[in-house]
């Protein structure tokens, strides 16, 4: 209970440290090594030699492998030059900046590996979206986490989202989820 707890606090202030646009803050939650994915999403049919069973429909079958480009895939070095481009007084793509709001639920301890100290998590997000003079958008999906614990808390060392749309419809994909 009490790393559970631990773990929801570690999301929710990162959530407000985003909606805050406290970017650089945000980067000292990441390790050194990390990985942070957008993988693609496909609409497949169902595995017929799995028809009856729970692996007919796997959401996992619909993203895309190591072999296919994803929507995003960066490391420490790019995240840090998009965290530092968008408090750029020339960043026009951010002067005003967007409003946005993050709503983290369904956190699940997926794995536990004390002795590698890491801890994969499950986490359901959904971010709201808002520019000036814009439409709203509304972002969900899956965050599915590698927590490596530190001397102060957890620090991210792989971030995968799943985003539920079909058809991303959305405005940019620069956002931090």
């Amino acid at each position: 209970m009490e790393q559970q707890h631990a773990i929801e606090q570690f999301y929710y202030r990162e959530a407000r440290m985003l909606d805050d646009r406290r970017f650089l803050a945000w980067l000292e939650l990441l390790t050194e090594d990390v990985r942070y994915v957008i993988p693609t999403r496909h609409i497949r049919l169902g595995h017929l030699p799995a028809r009856g069973g729970d692996e007919f429909h796997l959401v996992e079958r619909e993203l895309g492998g190591a072999e296919e480009a994803a929507l995003r895939e960066d490391r420490l070095p790019l995240l840090t030059i998009r965290a530092k481009r968008a408090l750029a007084p020339n960043a026009w793509a951010e002067n005003p900046p967007a409003r946005t709001r993050r709503f983290i639920t369904n956190v699940e301890i997926e794995d536990d590996d004390a002795c590698a100290g890491e801890v994969r998590v499950l986490s359901n997000f959904m971010l709201s979206y808002s520019r000036h003079g814009a439409d709203n958008h509304l972002y969900s999906g899956q965050r599915q986490d590698r927590l490596r614990r530190s001397e102060d808390g957890f620090r991210i060392a792989e971030r995968r989202i799943v985003l539920d749309w079909n058809v991303v419809t959305a405005p940019t994909l620069a956002l931090f989820f």
